[in-house]
């Protein structure tokens, strides 16, 4: 079995070692990675320049390109054999709710989606490094079993864990995706020279975060497994698009 892991928070980033470390000795992994902190990059794919892939002292790959680059080039080419599943992460930070538009990660594992097999994402609810351990474990756990799981093609399963060592964890839970509020927003600031300029601010608060979300579940200290379908197709939009769509004529 070849394994092509993947992150958003860059080639030298502990969280990739960490599940490098978890899998090494399940299957053949192949690593490719951005060489920076590609945070937030969603499925962005680099189409205005060449991509570069260097190989690390570590035998890992960097690629000065996006998540979605990383996994698309392991997947078409890059590496001599085609990898049979991806695995992203171990993100140092959340990836609940909406945040999963946003996250590099999560596109990474998106982008996995042609290999027939469920892609996987892990995140740490922290960003600090401390229990990565504790995701380690359940990254093995669950990839270990992936064969014995039934799910539609070109699924991908968002896996939050909580930031608690491992003998803290009450469990394992299917979720859903909450929701955020608005983002707070984004911080003026102006350099030495007077030129102004933004920080996007930080994400807003669980606005709907009740029990059976993604949210509830790492609150009360349990790994939260949320399935995702790459159709964004709003079907119960249907009908009163349509009848929009005839009255216009």
């Amino acid at each position: 079995m070849r394994i092509l892991i993947a992150n958003d928070d860059g080639v030298y980033a502990p969280g990739l070692a960490a599940l490098h470390g978890a899998l090494a000795d399940y299957a053949e992994c192949h690593v490719v990675a951005p060489i920076q902190d590609m945070s937030g990059a969603s499925s962005a794919l680099t189409l205005d320049r060449p991509l570069h892939p260097v190989v690390m002292p570590n035998g890992f790959i960097g690629l000065n390109g996006s998540p979605t680059d990383c996994v698309h080039l392991g997947l078409n080419g890059l590496l001599e054999d085609k990898p049979d599943l991806v695995v992203s992460g171990i993100n140092l930070g959340a990836n609940l709710g909406d945040d999963v538009l946003y996250s590099g990660t999560v596109a990474a594992a998106i982008e996995g989606r042609f290999t027939g097999r469920p892609a996987f994402a892990f995140s740490l609810l922290s960003r600090q490094p401390d229990n990565l351990p504790t995701a380690a474990y359940f990254a093995r756990l669950l990839v270990e079993k992936h064969a014995e799981l039934e799910l539609p093609p070109r699924t991908v399963l968002s896996i939050n864990v909580p930031n608690l060592p491992l003998d803290h964890i009450r469990g394992i839970q299917m979720t859903r995706l909450g929701h955020r509020s608005r983002a707070k927003p984004p911080v003026k600031v102006a350099n030495p020279r007077g030129k102004e300029g933004y920080w996007i601010s930080v994400a807003g608060d669980a606005e709907d975060g009740g029990p059976g979300t993604d949210f509830h579940a790492v609150m009360q200290g349990y790994v939260s497994v949320t399935p995702l379908q790459l159709d964004r197709t709003f079907q119960e939009a249907f009908r009163g698009l349509g009848d929009w769509l005839e009255g216009l004529l």
